[in-house]
Order: C-alpha cells, then sequence, then structure tokens
C-alpha cells in the first residue's frame, strides 16, 4: 500500500485569512492559477471561513463570481471550501432548505470537496450538509474541531468521525483551528482515527504555537494521508506550515509527495510580491506565539481582542480578558473556540471585564447559545449563568434546525428584484445587512473596493481632513474620524477607525478651531454624532463602539427596567441594549445602521 502523502493547499484562503485579513483579491489569485494548476495538489483550498463576508464587506466582489473564476482558471485541481455545517458561512443556524440550496449553488459553481465542522462538534448539525454533498455527486469531508478540556476525550473525537463516515462522509480532517496539538496527541488522534475508519485521514493545524511541522510529520508516521500547508509567502505565524518546506522534508522518503520543488518555489516568490500589496492589513502575530498552549486563544482572536480593548481604551485589560476567557468557557461547558464560539466566547469575556461585573451584559449569541440554539454544549453548562441569560426559559434538546421552518421562498421575498439569482438571494441570507448593502451598490454602479495603500504611504492631503492615511514608522494606516466625544479637563476623546477596526484615541488638546457642522461638513471638518452626551439615569448607551441594527421602541412606549430597546452590532456579535430605568421614552437618537459610541445617549427615558 502507497504511503505517499498529498498535500491540500491553503493560500487562497486560509493562508491569506490568517496573516492579511482575508484581503486578497481575485485579480491577484488568477495571474498565478496556471502554475497552481500544474503543481498536482489534491486540492486547493479557495472559499468558505470569511471570503464570502469579506468580498462583499470590503473588497466589492461577487464572492460567487470569484468561485467561477477560479474553477474556469484551475481545470484540473479540485478546488475546496469551509462550511460550517448548518451555519454555512454565516453566524446563525439556517433552515434545511437554505443549507441544501447553498450547497447545490455551490456545486454548480464549481466546488469538489466540502469541508465540513460544527463548533460545537455536534454531528446533528452536519447531516444535512453532509447529504447535500453527497447528492450533489461531490467529495464530503467531516472535520472534527479539535481541543482540550476536561470534557474532551480521544474517544469521543474517534465516536464522532465514525458517525460522520456513517453519514457519508468519504474523508475525516482533524481540524486544529488554534494550533493546540502537540506532535505527540497529533500522532496518538491520527492512529486512533486510522484504526477506527476506512476513510483517508487529513490534518489541517496552524502554526501559532511552532509545532505545525513537528504535528504533520507525527501524523503521517502514523498513517494521516493528507496535510494541509500554504505556500511560504503565506505561511506561519497564525497560518500553516509552508508547503515548500513540507515538500522538502518528505522527498526521498515513502512518504514523498511527487511535488515539483521548483514550480512550488515560482509560485512562492510570486505570492511574496503579492503581500507586499497588502502591507496595510499585516497581522501582527507572524511570529510563534506559544501562549495558545496554555490560554487555547488563536493568535487572530487575540489580535481581535486588543482591537475591541483598544476601541473602549480599555488596552490596560488585555490580561483580565485573558484569564476570563478561560472562565467563560468553562460556565458555557467548554466548546471549541472556533467561528462562531470563539467570538460569542471573547466578547462576552470582554463584556464581563468592561462592565467589572461578570454577565452584567450579556450578548444575544450567548442567550442562544444557552438556550441550546447551536446544538447540544460538549460540557455541562453554569446553571447560575444560563439563569441568569434566559431565565426559566426551556432548553432545546433536540437538533436546532428542527425547529426553524423553510426560509427561501420567504429569503427571495425579502430581497426582491436586487436578487438577479439563485446566489444573490443566497448571498442576502448569509449576510443580510452588507449583502443587501452589495446588491444595492452593485444596481447603483457604486461599487468600490476598500483602498489598499501604496508601500510609502503617499495620499491627498485634505484641510481638516475626516479621512486620511498615516505612516507612522514605516507603517501606514487608512484612518476615518466617526465622532468624538466631549472635552473632560482639556482631555478629548475621537472615535476613529484604523484600517477598519474601531478606536478611540484620547488626546490632550492644546488648540482648535470651533467650526459649525454646516461648515465643518462641506470642508470635511471634524464632527461629533450630534447626540447629546449621556449624562442622566435614563439615558440609553452602549459599553462599545458598534452599528445599530434595529430600534425596539419608540417615542411615547412606557419601558421597564432591562427591557431591550436597541440591538447593537460589535465585533460580529449582537448585543442587546437594555432600559437603565423605567418610564416613557422621551427622544430616540439613532436609526438603523447608524455608528455608535461610548458616552452617546442613544435614547432618552424619563419617568412616568
Amino acid at each position: 500500500m502507497s504511503k505517499k502523502v498529498t498535500i491540500t493547499d491553503l493560500t487562497l484562503r486560509d493562508g491569506h485569512q490568517s496573516l492579511i485579513a482575508t484581503r486578497m483579491r481575485t485579480e491577484d489569485m488568477l495571474p498565478i492559477c496556471e502554475k497552481l494548476d500544474a503543481v498536482g495538489f489534491w486540492s486547493l483550498e479557495v472559499w468558505g471561513g470569511a471570503t464570502f463576508d469579506t468580498c462583499l464587506r470590503f473588497l466589492k466582489e461577487d464572492p460567487w463570481e470569484r468561485l467561477r473564476k477560479l474553477r474556469e482558471a484551475l481545470p484540473n485541481t479540485p478546488l475546496q471550501m469551509l462550511l460550517r455545517g448548518q451555519n454555512l458561512l454565516g453566524y446563525r443556524h439556517y433552515a434545511d432548505d437554505v443549507v441544501r440550496d447553498f450547497v447545490a449553488r455551490c456545486a454548480d459553481n464549481g466546488m469538489d470537496v466540502f469541508r465540513i465542522f460544527d463548533a460545537m462538534n455536534d454531528t446533528r448539525n452536519v447531516r444535512v450538509s453532509i447529504e447535500a454533498v453527497k447528492k450533489a455527486g461531490k467529495h464530503a469531508q467531516g472535520a472534527i474541531s479539535y481541543t482540550t478540556s476536561p470534557v474532551h476525550t480521544l474517544d469521543q473525537f474517534v465516536t464522532m468521525a465514525r458517525e460522520m463516515v456513517e453519514m457519508g462522509c468519504n474523508s475525516i480532517a482533524i481540524k486544529d483551528m488554534a494550533g493546540l496539538l502537540t506532535p505527540r496527541a497529533a500522532g496518538e488522534l491520527t492512529a486512533a482515527l486510522v484504526d477506527a475508519v476506512k476513510v483517508p485521514v487529513h490534518l489541517h493545524t496552524h502554526a501559532t504555537a511552532g509545532l505545525s511541522e513537528m504535528c504533520h510529520l507525527k501524523a503521517i508516521e502514523n498513517g494521516c494521508s493528507n496535510i494541509n500547508t500554504a505556500m511560504s509567502a503565506f505561511a506561519g505565524g497564525t497560518s500553516h506550515a509552508p508547503t515548500e518546506s513540507m515538500v522538502a522534508a518528505l522527498r526521498d522518503t515513502e512518504y514523498d509527495t511527487g511535488l515539483d520543488l521548483n514550480l512550488l518555489q515560482e509560485i512562492g516568490f510570486y505570492f511574496r510580491e503579492i503581500r507586499k500589496k497588502y502591507h496595510q492589513f499585516e497581522s501582527e502575530y507572524t511570529g510563534v506565539d506559544t501562549r495558545v498552549q496554555t490560554t487555547q486563544i488563536p493568535g487572530g482572536m487575540i489580535s481581535n481582542l486588543i482591537s475591541q480593548l483598544k476601541a473602549q481604551g480599555a488596552l490596560d485589560k488585555v490580561n483580565a480578558v485573558m484569564t476570563e476567557i478561560p472562565r467563560v468557557r468553562e460556565d458555557l461547558g467548554y466548546p471549541p473556540l472556533v467561528t462562531p464560539t470563539s467570538q460569542i466566547v471573547g466578547t462576552q469575556a470582554v463584556m464581563n471585564v468592561l462592565t467589572e461585573s461578570r454577565y452584567k451584559t450579556i450578548t444575544n449569541e450567548v442567550k442562544l447559545y444557552l438556550q441550546g440554539r447551536y446544538g447540544r454544549t460538549p460540557g455541562h453548562v453554569n446553571s447560575v449563568v444560563r439563569q441568569k441569560a434566559i431565565g426559566h426559559a426551556d432548553v432545546i434538546e433536540c437538533r436546532p434546525a428542527d425547529l426553524l421552518e423553510d426560509e427561501m421562498d420567504a429569503l427571495r421575498g425579502q430581497i426582491g428584484e436586487l436578487a438577479h439569482s439563485e446566489e444573490d438571494v443566497l448571498i442576502y441570507a448569509m449576510f443580510p445587512e452588507i449583502g443587501r448593502e452589495f446588491l444595492e451598490q452593485r444596481r447603483d454602479g457604486k461599487l468600490v473596493p476598500e483602498p489598499l495603500e501604496p508601500l510609502g504611504g503617499q495620499g491627498e492631503d485634505k484641510v481638516a481632513p475626516v479621512e486620511f492615511k498615516a505612516t507612522l514608522h514605516g507603517e501606514t494606516y487608512h484612518i476615518k474620524l466617526t465622532g468624538t466625544g466631549h472635552k473632560r479637563d482639556h482631555m478629548r476623546p475621537f472615535y476613529v477607525t484604523v484600517d477598519g477596526m474601531p478606536e478611540e484615541i484620547v488626546i490632550e488638546t492644546l488648540d482648535e478651531i470651533l467650526v459649525d457642522g454646516d461648515n465643518g461638513a462641506r470642508r470635511g471638518g471634524p464632527q461629533g454624532s450630534g447626540r447629546p452626551r449621556a449624562t442622566k439615569p435614563g439615558h440609553v448607551t452602549t459599553s462599545m463602539p458598534g452599528t445599530i441594527i434595529d430600534v425596539l421602541v419608540k417615542e411615547g412606549d412606557t419601558v421597564k427596567p432591562g427591557d431591550g430597546v436597541l440591538i447593537l452590532e460589535a465585533m460580529k456579535m449582537e448585543t442587546e441594549v437594555q432600559a437603565p430605568v423605567g418610564g416613557v421614552v422621551k427622544a430616540i437618537h439613532v436609526s438603523k445602521g447608524d455608528s455608535v459610541n461610548p458616552d452617546d445617549a442613544l435614547v432618552e427615558i424619563e419617568d412616568a
């Protein structure tokens, strides 16, 4: 029996997602496709994860069109995607008809291999996806979200693999999304899976802790037939082991991949030059970070948390948040930290620290999680936290999607004539707000991608700019002023976005020019939000910058303390903003889609 190892290259998806925030554009992928197609990879991962979101939100590309172009440019190589089971590419569970339609459209547009996982490792949440892939005649790969905790065991992972093979999976992947595997653990888990199932076992492990190459080798020695790597230009850090290095390491052994190292090096040099174009999105985590082995917090999650804390002017609390994350994870029954559970746990930990009271504010996603809306928790949930979040509401015991009615007809009606195809309807289904915005901009001929900053950061000067480029120590940043706070003792907070991430900058003003709103708007001068400052008990505010996605009350409504008045989206998580006091809604200073900052009075409530 041949022991030849095959390779799935991740450069076109997870490689640039890990290191440059998924910003590589299709125009930079297509020129190298002929050479990629000639390599002989088992597959190329090109879609899934954050690519769909980023194409719509930042690149203003149709993700379906990207898939079609890559299919045409890579006629000889299977294309692979990452699919979050019943969550598809979004952050909620979809009805079964949406799952089936989405998978069918992916297959029709050129997808060959579907890596399917569930953030809770609840196999009930992957069954419909697997069935849909098999119906389309494509390769279904069941993925185990690898993690460690008091409730996760080798036997559980083996049982999960057997269940997915019984559902029809053609292969099994170990998905080590945080880089938690050690060489010993990789060897033991691979050996157990190879012994338990009669389909190939693949390994996907991140390089965060500097152990990925050793983990790959030990897995190969124990029967792993495929490893996931990224071209060296997009390897290392929170990405993966380098493709070229692993090919070189296995050359002239019984596991020789047979791939042309010279051709791979040519491809690597191409991507090395391409990466320079995206310098403004470079991850801070490009080296070895062994903290993941003790905190279980992936590097990308750490970066996101730091951005959240910077936006609050609370970077000094980063250690407190790092300590709080394992506590929240334990309270929630030890979910693996992978999308979307990593965002659910991380955002709740930030709120617990910032409010200086654990679970004083609970995100909607945590409430849904504790209701069982994401599936079966791996371990026991803290009953006190659950009661605080959902009261005495019943906890769902069935597969969550069993409670969902078919959605496709309703989605078609909601998006209407903006959708020109079933793929357009699915764009709206995955991301309703940004999907609708994308389709409207396409209709109006206003699809403009975010700017790429040139090396050296040369930009056009403006008078009193609200959007500009700044170069510090050779790094160029795209900065947009979104609001200003009230001055206190010569100190004034300015709310900005830096490369799209919300930040708060507190400065001591030594001199300033006062301009009225109209003149300031014409000249591009700094402007506040126009909202009053939150100074009274009845002023509703938020603990972090975000976007209003729903207003739950109207002027004249009577509310009780704790009633929901707004829904805020921050860090891709939704939070219900509640009334701090009871009374009558006197004024509402926000509308759906508004960006808001801490200290803004969003709603005013007066005693009845």
